[in-house]
């Protein structure tokens, strides 16, 4: 099995910073591309940036310049820095990862179970 842990989340003002950070565990072969993704209430969950093996990112539109994701591949962990935080980014922040868990099967993606960022003063 595979088990993706969150942490960081919390309560932040507005211009503030927090970090995220994600750890995959259990039976892994490789991972391909990790993520973070955020939901609100009624709405849907929305990628906010993504990390491929090689270091290739992809950001939301509406977290460019202000998050930065980065990942340890040796630790299987990734993390994202979200800075200049604004109201509008408070969600359910979710970690995924695009694993093989053995050589020469398919791959799969799993998820973290969330953590909650509330941006408000």
């Amino acid at each position: 099995q595979v088990q993706l842990v969150e942490s960081g989340g919390g309560l932040v003002q507005p211009g503030g910073s927090l970090r995220l950070s994600c750890a995959a565990s259990g039976t892994i072969f490789s991972i391909n591309a990790m993520g973070w993704s955020r939901q609100v209430p009624g709405k849907a969950r929305e990628l906010v940036a993504a990390i491929t093996s090689s270091g290739s990112t992809t950001y939301a539109d509406s977290v460019k310049g202000r998050f930065t994701i980065s990942r340890d591949n040796a630790k299987n962990t990734v993390s994202l820095q979200m800075d200049s935080l604004k109201p509008e980014d408070t969600a359910v922040y979710y970690c995924n990862a695009n694993l093989t868990q053995k050589y020469g099967s398919s791959r799969s993606v799993y998820w973290g179970q969330g953590t909650q960022v509330t941006v408000s003063s």
